[in-house]
């Protein structure tokens, strides 16, 4: 049975970290949440540890600018893991091939440049995807004016192909303020459908809290996952084993009533329906 809360120093006590979702619980990719802020940065002032858990394709130094830019302080995390670092490490891996084609945004290419220190990055080679060995998915190249639609030729050439897809973002949907746009894993899904094979290394699949757990390098952690992403956090949550906390006023927020006054019976009845739950759940992060 899932329990409500009304602020995370509830039940701050009870862990050592957090894996904290970005997008949807501490801003809305336009403007940061003070609340959720503030949140956090009570958590790390009591000595807990912060890891922000997100699936943005792109490596964590560009998601910290990100963070700079929407005024979020530094004293509120203590670690950024990617969806878009756990795929560099398959990516340059060289299990996959040399030979890359991409799909994505130029706002992303900082995947190719960015790359951490402990990464030994076997040389590749950006090429148009009927010549390529793999497929490296990061999102749509124009996010605000695209659909999935927009794709069925690059698809169709990789599947053709017969091209695996390395999708660095498997989230579907994400709300840029009121405007609600498509992600890599919208295309991932496309993919698949047609027949395609994708991997994904974002939540909620292991690669990223197998990374997130190497870089928080405590032993044996309590950790609490937070996310608004009932397919993603809660679920990745769940598979790991760990506790997680839903944030019913974020991407699913029409579920369950006002969002500030979500309805419990209403979050039992649709966590019920996709067969998931949560330890707790909370209106927003606070």
């Amino acid at each position: 049975m899932t329990d409500f809360i009304s602020s995370l120093a509830e039940v701050a006590s009870r862990y050592d970290a957090v894996f904290c979702d970005l997008w949807g619980c501490l801003h809305n990719g336009k403007t940061a949440f003070p609340a959720a802020v503030a949140a956090l940065q009570a958590y790390r002032a009591q000595g807990g540890k912060v890891v922000l858990l997100t699936n943005a394709p792109r490596p964590f130094p560009a998601v910290a600018a990100q963070l700079d830019r929407l005024a979020v302080p530094r004293d509120a995390w203590d670690l950024i893991v990617t969806s878009g670092d756990a795929t560099q490490y398959a990516l340059f891996s060289g299990t996959y091939g040399s030979r890359v084609g991409f799909i994505g945004a130029e706002k992303d290419e900082s995947f190719f440049t960015d790359l951490p220190p402990d990464l030994w990055a076997a040389p590749i080679t950006r090429v148009p995807i009927p010549e390529a060995e793999v497929l490296l998915c990061t999102g749509l190249a124009h996010d605000l004016t695209e659909t999935p639609e927009d794709y069925r030729l690059p698809l169709a050439q990789a599947r053709n192909a017969g091209l695996t897809m390395l999708c660095a973002n498997p989230d579907i949907i994400v709300d840029l303020g009121d405007k609600r746009l498509y992600c890599a894993g919208a295309l991932a899904a496309e993919y698949e459908k047609a027949g395609g094979k994708a991997l994904y290394f974002g939540k909620p699949h292991p690669p990223i809290y197998d990374l997130a757990r190497q870089k928080l390098g405590l032993d044996a952690p309590r950790i609490l996952c937070i996310g608004d992403g009932l397919w993603t956090d809660i679920k990745g949550g769940m598979a790991e084993g760990l506790d997680t906390l839903y944030v019913t006023g974020g991407i699913s927020a029409a579920e369950f009533g006002p969002p500030d006054t979500p309805d419990p019976a209403r979050v039992a009845a649709f966590l019920t329906r996709e067969m998931l739950s949560a330890t707790y759940a909370i209106a927003a992060l606070k």
